[in-house]
């Protein structure tokens, strides 16, 4: 199959396109020829899984951290995909895990990852997940002080050992979030942390905090290195705290990015939907991933004469972090076959042999923008310009994967195959439904490292 919009041969666009980065890893795969095997094997949509981006990602940020001087620790946010292959990485490497429920708990306990490097997370655990964390030696956010109480109770009734607590702060700036104990209660949860002896561990403190903005963040991680120091006046450990994620990815460059906000209007979409500029993902950002963690440690809270760095380093506080879709940066993509062409007004209707819910931004009024690449099936097919936007294989008039009229540089025809970049974090599996008993689209592990030729296996995820 010939690859039509991959990076390095830009089509020429008469509506707003949004390329994806160059990544060498993907493009090797595109032009392997596996993709076309795999297709005809499931017999429908799938993903494809790269782990060796996970594995290059997680070195980065375990860098910035030693660059930075200072001690931490990385957990895998298992929400951002449920791929097991992610937690063989962890398991392997000596990462931890980010965990919220008893199956994530478990996937995670049986692909290898030791019990004391999970962080439960989550709002109003249950007893079952905090019975279960407790016994593993897992770290557990406590959220309010009804789930503190319930912590304690849960030691106090037959478990063996004490409960690794951290106590999750409510963000100053977000006040309306629902995540984490204002200050009275955080004075409370301390007190109560005391009164409770040796059947906890106050480790420290944590936050969920929305958006990706540096030095909100910053402040915040400030601020529970204050805490950490009044805690331990009052004989608590209070040693580590964790900022949760929120570093975020690039998916396209500057110039492409601000290009696209400032063309996109109603009438590049199919029907003339319309999408407010502020309900996308940030595709594009100065500092990513690694270079976003640089950014935060380099930053200098409010208040404070000292970096964030500095503050941990003279404070003696380890700094947890659970990245999710930053780990997964450049670590998949999702491969639809178009099942249905329909000629429309100045454009083509593509109907895919997937849902929409196989690409999670319409969860968030929005939709996925980078631009597919188009695998022709035929090599002569024309080439051009040739804006198509992409539905699915339901009966929701609604149920469309790429509202955007993409202007693909060879004509679409039933067969082609269309592959959408970059989507391991989050993109596959928030919002997938076996909707009109269609099968979840598999996810296929490439390993392509010294190979002439890529080799994969199924992913051993349990369920």
């Amino acid at each position: 199959m010939a690859v039509s919009g991959a990076p390095g041969r830009p089509p020429r666009p008469t509506l707003p396109t949004l390329p994806a980065l160059p990544d060498p890893a993907t493009e090797a795969v595109l032009g392997s020829g596996l993709i076309e095997e795999l297709s005809y094997a499931l017999g429908g949509p799938f993903h494809f899984l790269l782990p060796d981006a996970f594995r290059d990602n997680l070195d980065a940020m375990r860098a910035a951290l030693t660059d930075a001087g200072v001690d931490g620790f990385v957990y895998f946010a298992k929400k951002a995909n449920k791929a097991a292959v992610w937690i063989e990485q962890c398991a392997a490497l000596g990462a931890g895990v980010d965990v919220a429920s008893v199956g994530e708990l478990r996937e995670a306990l049986g692909h290898g990852v030791r019990g004391e490097n999970l962080v439960v997370t989550g709002p109003a655990k249950g007893h079952d997940l905090l019975r279960l964390a407790v016994r593993q030696g897992a770290l557990i956010a406590v959220d309010a002080l009804d789930e503190l109480d319930a912590v304690v109770t849960t030691v106090l009734n037959g478990t063996v050992r004490p409960a690794r607590l951290l106590l999750r702060c409510l963000p100053p700036d977000q006040p309306h979030s629902r995540f984490g104990m204002n200050d009275a209660e955080l004075a409370t949860a301390m007190d109560r942390c005391v009164q409770a002896g040796d059947a906890v561990r106050m480790e420290g403190f944590s936050f969920h905090l929305s958006g990706y903005a540096v030095q909100p963040r910053a402040d915040l991680a400030a601020r529970l290195v204050d805490l950490c120091l009044k805690a331990r006046v009052l004989g608590l450990e209070a040693c580590r705290i964790s900022i949760g994620g929120g570093l975020p990815v690039s998916y396209t460059d500057a110039n492409s990015w601000q290009t696209f906000l400032g063309e996109q209007n109603s009438g590049h979409y199919h029907a003339g939907k319309s999408f407010s500029s502020g309900d996308f993902y940030p595709y594009h950002s100065p500092a990513a991933g690694a270079d976003a963690l640089r950014a935060l440690l380099a930053a200098r809270p409010e208040g404070h004469g000292q970096s964030v760095a500095e503050l941990l380093k003279d404070s003696g506080v380890e700094l947890l972090m659970e990245p999710g879709r930053a780990l997964l940066d450049r670590a998949g993509a999702t491969v639809f076959r178009i099942q249905g062409v329909k000629d429309r007004e100045g454009y083509q209707l593509l109907t895919v042999d997937g849902t929409s819910l196989s690409l999670s931004e319409q969860w968030f009024n929005s939709e996925y923008l980078p631009d597919p690449y188009l695998l022709s099936r035929d090599a002569d097919a024309p080439a051009g310009t040739y804006p198509a936007s992409v539905g699915a294989a339901t009966c929701l008039e609604s149920d469309i994967l790429t509202w955007r009229k993409i202007p693909f540089p060879r004509r679409p025809r039933t067969g082609d195959l269309l592959v959408y970049p970059n989507t391991a974090g989050y993109q596959m599996d928030s919002n997938e439904s076996p909707f009109h008993d269609l099968a979840l689209p598999p996810k296929v592990v490439v390993d392509h490292t010294e190979r002439p030729r890529p080799r994969w296996r199924l992913d051993r995820h349990f369920t």
